[in-house]
């Protein structure tokens, strides 16, 4: 809890520095707007079904790389 502290000392330290009306207000309805921590996501049944299928797909190894999947994306844009 101590790093949660630290961060959150720093934080209102910096806040307190800035002076720019705008960037604090833009700054009130970014922390306004952002989610608690606390607050649970609900899954769908095809959403679990995804991440099942990703975790599997990883455990079994079928993976493919970002330079892989951008040279299959040039190449079926060109075909067009």
């Amino acid at each position: 809890m101590a790093t949660i502290n630290k961060i959150r000392t720093g934080l209102i330290d910096k806040i307190l520095s800035i002076n720019n009306k705008d960037f604090l207000e833009t700054l009130d309805k970014l922390i306004s707007l952002s989610k608690s921590e606390s607050e649970i996501v609900k899954l769908t049944y095809e959403q679990k079904t995804m991440l099942e299928m990703s975790e599997n797909d990883i455990k079994t190894g079928k993976l493919i790389s970002q330079d892989a999947i951008n040279k299959r994306n040039l190449e079926w844009l060109n075909a067009i």
